[in-house]
């Protein structure tokens, strides 16, 4: 019998059939593969009930956090401030807290002023305080998920010390009238407005404008699952699919934060961390951040002149000026992502990763200080903390070496100096002693023009920096930093524009030390272009050339501060209106919201749009459709109207301004500015009238029945209604220059030339600096003087 040839052997039943099964199999597997999820297939939000299913481990660390008891319902279990009938007083307010069966209430100053009894329906926080709200304006026809209006009280818990108190905005001493943004009944400690984006899980504030009432929903009252990872429906689908494979284009089909690139995660948690402006309410975890957000510059009201912390900021800021942040540290190195603790305790946090020859850094050869000591911690020297809402002390994220060197040079804030100048308490007065409690509030003193505490600082600061040189010598760090450059620039200093430029082009540090914080570059590029210096027109057209020649090489916050800042000094005749469209049209095409929003805005703002025509007129409106959705995300304040307002005037809209003039007065009664904008506007359409369409229309549409003559009473009217709100800001903030200056042209409008005068005057003695100021006091006095 002969032996079968290889071709018959691949021709028998038996191999045909396994290699039939293979390829079906194999198809099979492959079909399976290429299945995946449709493509338009949207994600929604399934509550972490059903994460729980698989993510046990994760749900179980994540109770109790910060995250899980952001926001909750008011309950036995959630509330932990004293209801037994006690009482508490503050600016001869005696509130009473109670129970009314589980109802847990209050006994208050309400917002008409009269005694009122509230019931607290949530809770805000856990550590280390808790704060308490209330509903107002809930419609009787409200679906159940939907939430009313909701205040916070100022009235407090002091969960260390278990003790109620009394949470004053910053550098208000006096007692808050009903009617006062700041009262707690007042749009500054509005839930909504405030807070809730950030305290809970698909947030959606649901304002409506023409009824003054919110209809907000959530879909779960805390920073849950899905506030991190995206909403989750897709993922459970594929995770309770029969497939073999996850989705091929969209992996896991949750926001992918394990990446080697740091970024999609720092800017998952940034929004949340960080005092931003919002640009639109769709960001979703491991969205780029500036399509969404625009981060909020070195303010000198909000850092110090080197970036410390100084109002609250909330992290990113600080993190990005960071080395940390340069070296690609991301958020979980150090935090666990669900619990919210340190990933070790104590010092082992650092040295968990500086491991650098055992011993170098957590002993007294590196710190100077017992072991064991406040002085020997890690955090104390390289992140110090301040302290907001009375109790609650926060750590500086720019995890800087201190720089008492800097502080003896350009009066800057350093760590050793926080603890040892409490060394010069003996040399105060006692009753200042007795009100410095904090750092923090010797810096706030001699700021304010203390001179004996400013004195006690500066011998703090020399003593620090003496004995860091005694101990490091040689090599003690010292290198430039970007504080030089805004110190110079804020106190005037003409020869600290090249300083600035330098900054803004990113050489004025070291390439050692990391790269210049693009939020130090930006602040100055800002803040060089607010000053109206012509050089802050180069630095910027710069910026935008380096950008367009290698596309994506500038920060998109840097960038955008560049259009910023051409639109400004071409509302100041820096840049004529030509060269303006010319520069930052093709910016509007950017891939950046941010960068987009800012190029479209300063064509405006430099009076540039009438130059932009035809199609390219088109496509900027667009662009323009896109800021308008900025402004209204917030919607329930008068800000946003006002600033839709005055851009609709910029592009000749008039009936659009008068329409957000108007509701900036609905949404905002008690606020400033729409009423005087408005009045201004409808002064300047009366002569237009005869000429302009749009303008006839508009005025008509205000006038009514009345034509022209009703227009101007309707301008006296607002004037009317404005003047007691003018000058109840300008009782509330008298060194405010620009407060000062419109109330005294209030007066002037008014009728009451004398009062305008002394106002100007006012005006003009807190900012001599400011032209317009004078101008109009010196016009306003020479028509005084004229027979």
């Amino acid at each position: 019998m002969s032996a079968k040839t290889p071709n018959s052997f691949l021709r028998s039943p038996g191999v045909l059939a396994c290699v039939a099964v293979c390829l079906l199999i194999g198809g099979a597997v492959l079909a399976d593969y290429y299945r995946g999820l449709p493509e338009d297939a949207e994600a929604t939000y399934v509550g972490r009930d059903t994460c729980v299913e698989c993510h046990q481990a994760e749900v179980t660390a994540f109770h109790g956090s910060h995250h899980d008891l952001a926001m909750d319902h008011a309950t036995d279990e959630t509330v932990l401030g004293d209801f037994n009938d006690v009482t508490f007083e503050h600016d001869g307010i005696v509130s009473r807290m109670y129970r009314d069966g589980s109802k847990f209430m209050i006994h208050t100053e309400g917002p008409t002023g009269d005694m009122e009894d509230f019931e607290i329906k949530y809770v805000f926080g856990v550590d280390p305080l808790q704060q308490y709200m209330v509903e107002f304006d809930r419609d009787e026809d409200a679906a159940e998920d939907e939430i009313g209006r909701v205040q916070v009280l100022r009235i407090s818990w002091d969960v260390e010390r278990k003790r109620w108190f009394y949470l004053r905005p910053p550098d208000v001493s006096e007692k808050l009238a009903p009617g006062d943004p700041l009262h707690w009944t007042g749009i500054a400690q509005r839930w909504q407005t405030m807070c809730a984006e950030c305290h809970s899980t698909n947030l959606q504030r649901n304002f409506d404008v023409a009824t003054q009432r919110y209809h907000t929903t959530f879909s779960e009252i805390d920073v849950s699952c899905e506030a991190c990872h995206g909403p989750a429906s897709l993922h459970v689908e594929l995770a309770r699919s029969k497939s073999l494979f996850w989705d091929r284009r969209r992996g896991y089909a949750l926001a992918k934060l394990k990446t080697v690139d740091t970024k999609p995660q720092l800017e998952t948690c940034a929004p949340c961390h960080s005092r931003r402006g919002v640009l639109d309410a769709l960001a979703k975890p491991g969205d780029e951040y500036t399509d969404h957000y625009s981060l909020e510059l070195l303010r000198s009201d909000t850092y110090h002149d080197d970036g410390q912390i100084k109002d609250e900021v909330y992290v990113y800021g600080s993190f990005l000026q960071s080395k940390m942040y340069h070296k690609g540290i991301r958020c979980t190195d150090c935090h666990d992502p669900h619990s919210l603790q340190l990933k070790h305790p104590g010092n082992e946090t650092c040295t968990s990763c500086h491991q650098h020859a055992a011993g170098k850094y957590d002993v007294p050869s590196h710190h100077h200080h017992a072991v064991g000591s406040e002085g020997a911690k890690c955090v104390n020297c390289h992140m110090p903390h301040t302290t907001y809402m009375a109790v609650d002390a926060r750590r500086d994220h720019s995890l800087r070496v201190p720089r008492p060197d800097l502080s003896v040079k350009l009066g800057t804030p350093n760590a050793c100096s926080s603890c040892h100048v409490e060394d010069q308490r003996q040399s105060l007065p006692q009753a200042v002693g007795e009100e410095l409690k904090l750092y923090q509030d010797w810096l706030q003193a001699a700021e304010q023009g203390n001179t004996a505490v400013a004195e006690a600082i500066t011998a703090t600061d020399q003593w620090c920096d003496e004995a860091c040189e005694k101990w490091y010598g040689a090599e003690r760090l010292q290198p430039p930093h970007f504080a030089e450059a805004l110190v110079g620039l804020r106190s005037g200093d003409p020869a600290a524009i090249k300083d600035a430029l330098r900054l803004i082009a990113g050489s004025a540090l070291p390439a050692t030390e990391s790269l210049t914080p693009v939020l130090a570059r930006a602040t100055a590029l800002d803040e060089l272009a607010q000053g109206g210096h012509r050089d802050a027109a180069q630095a910027a057209q710069r910026l935008i050339n380096e950008n367009k020649e290698s596309p994506g090489s500038v920060h998109p916050m840097l960038l955008a501060t560049a259009a910023r800042a051409i639109g400004m000094l071409g509302a100041s005749g820096a840049i004529s209106p030509a060269n303006v469209v010319k520069i930052l049209l093709p910016l509007t095409k950017d891939p950046s919201r941010l960068v987009r929003s800012e190029a479209a805005r300063g064509i405006l703002s430099a009076g540039a749009y009438s130059r932009v025509t035809g199609s390219r007129r088109l496509e900027l409106d667009k662009v323009l459709g896109d800021v308008h959705d900025e402004f209204m995300v917030a919607d329930d304040r008068a800000g946003a109207h006002i600033g839709w307002a005055m851009l609709s005037e910029q592009r000749g809209q008039w009936a659009d301004a008068i329409r957000a003039y108007n509701n900036a007065i609905r949404v905002q009664p008690e606020s400033t500015g729409a009423r005087s904008n408005l009045a201004a506007l409808l002064d300047r359409l009366l002569p237009l009238a005869g000429q302009d369409p749009t303008a006839a229309q508009a005025l008509a549409a205000v006038g009514g029945a009345d034509g022209l003559d009703g227009v101007e009473k309707i301008i006296k009217q607002l004037r009317h209604e404005e003047l007691p709100l003018l000058a109840r800001d300008a009782e509330l903030a008298p060194d405010l220059a620009d407060v000062q200056y419109r109330y005294g042209l209030a007066l002037y409008l008014s009728g009451d030339s004398r009062g305008a005068e002394k106002y100007l005057q006012r005006a003009v003695d807190l900012a001599p600096e400011v032209e317009v100021f004078s101008v109009a006091l010196q016009a306003l006095q020479r028509q005084l003087q004229s027979p």
